[in-house]
């Protein structure tokens, strides 16, 4: 109670704004009567906030509609141009930067490509930096319209550093798999990509910008619970639990590729044996499908390696399956359905989807069979609550989820522009390189309207 009653009514506006953002920017274009019943609010709050955003360029008409015997009522929506997102995709096989608005309605995008296990600091910085340069050039984009920048990365996230002799670093970047050990990422970000001081990044697993992403516009949308999997050519998977507007909603991201799922089985790049990541990752299954003698030249890359697999495991009428193929596969779809499995006997969640270039590749093929190992490996009761689908956003699925964190961080603040100047403990942009450097918010509950 003493924590409710130390709320200021900056707190209570700003809270308010963010109940009525947040409602229109899920549920669409509403009226101001209908905010009302949805938000909680009174009328009198609703119409203050409502000219208050409208005044700030964040809400705009969106028609009329007619009520029943009164005044025809006008539909407010969350304006798509009041503000700019950018979502970084730091993928197994390429970087992608796409910028968006506020719909993340897609204004420009770019990629670079990234050499097998090219996963040098300063290259992908570097890469971050002129992606960045590049869409809001093509987009003809003022950057300081930015709401923030997005990244998706594999690994583990730490939000601050450890030592508290290096300051605050921000988001490290612990990624085994890609030799990173405890990466000041977004130091070397701010340091190096030229945007406004004041634009905040926001660094994340890239299978839980995925599972947002699915939740918020995809097949996780409605679910009260769901897990999320990402298979490229490493494999992560993240647990969403909450509605979109449930302020206890959480998300955590999962080393699922990481396992056992044979014992003294195959090695991973991590180190270890038997991980999932060894058999159902496309860079493992290049590797095993290559070993197995298929005709594939040693130098192919995981897309085209998978691409060639699946050709000769399904090709098509009046081909003969390749039974090494077939064998190879039917391993793939066993592991994934095992770990599957114990995904739904730790977490029980509605839904599990497929995501990711190469889930979205193999899934379509493989979906019936790693169902019926899921079936098998999971408890009867938990598997029967749990559907099995592919995801729906596609490939590009990881860059939207990144856009997702700025975007989700603004609606929170109720529209508020990020605050100007440096961000504390961190370095003025351009004050050292990569090579320099060495080694979910909930909400608070509001309780009352905010009268002004």
């Amino acid at each position: 109670m003493a924590e409710r009653d130390s709320r200021t009514v900056r707190d209570l506006r700003r809270a308010n704004r963010a109940r009525v953002l947040q409602r229109l920017y899920f549920d669409g274009p509403s009226s101001r009567q209908e905010l009302g019943p949805a938000t909680g609010l009174s009328s009198g709050s609703i119409s203050n906030v409502v000219a208050e955003l409208a005044a700030e360029g964040l809400l705009e008409e969106a028609g009329v509609v007619d009520s029943d015997g009164g005044r025809p009522r006008t539909l407010l929506r969350v304006a798509p141009g009041s503000g700019l997102l950018i979502g970084v995709d730091i993928g197994e096989t390429r970087i992608r930067v796409e910028l968006f608005d506020l719909a993340l309605t897609e204004l420009a995008r770019t990629e670079r490509l990234l050499a097998q296990h090219g996963y040098d600091v300063d290259r992908i910085v570097g890469h971050v930096r002129s992606g960045v340069a590049d869409v809001l050039r093509d987009a003809g984009a003022d950057p300081h319209r930015l709401l923030g920048v997005g990244v998706g990365v594999p690994g583990i996230i730490e939000r601050h550093a450890p030592d508290g002799a290096l300051g605050d670093v921000g988001s490290v970047v612990h990624g085994q798999t890609i030799d990173w050990s405890a990466v000041p990422f977004e130091r070397l970000l701010r340091d190096c990509v030229q945007i406004p001081p004041e634009v905040p990044f926001f660094i994340d697993n890239g299978a839980k910008t995925l599972g947002q992403a699915e939740m918020w516009f995809g097949g996780g949308r409605g679910a009260g619970s769901s897990a999320v999997a990402l298979i490229g050519s490493g494999v992560g998977a993240c647990v969403n639990r909450g509605d979109l507007l449930d302020e206890d909603r959480s998300s955590v991201a999962l080393e699922w590729g990481h396992i056992t799922v044979q014992l003294r089985g195959r090695r991973c790049r991590c180190g270890s044996i038997g991980c999932l990541e060894a058999y159902a990752g496309a860079e493992a299954m290049r590797e095993r499908w290559h070993e197995a003698g298929g005709p594939l030249p040693a130098d192919a890359d995981d897309e085209t390696a998978l691409a060639a697999l699946l050709a000769a495991a399904y090709p098509g009428p009046g081909g003969e399956p390749d039974p090494l193929a077939v064998s190879l596969l039917d391993e793939t779809a066993a592991c994934l359905g095992a770990a599957l499995g114990d995904l739904i006997n730790l977490f029980l969640p509605e839904r599990i989807l497929l995501g990711g270039w190469a889930g979205l590749l193999i899934g379509p093929h493989l979906l019936p069979d790693i169902r019926r190992y899921a079936q098998e490996y999971a408890l009867r009761h938990a598997a029967a609550r749990t559907t099995i689908e592919l995801g729906r956003l596609g490939p590009d699925a990881v860059t939207v989820g990144a856009a997702t964190l700025p975007l989700s961080a603004f609606l929170a603040r109720g529209g508020s522009r990020p605050s100007s100047g440096p961000r504390p403990g961190l370095p003025a942009p351009g004050s050292r390189t990569a090579a320099d450097t060495v080694r979910n918010t909930k909400r608070p509950r509001a309780t009352a309207d905010a009268r002004e």
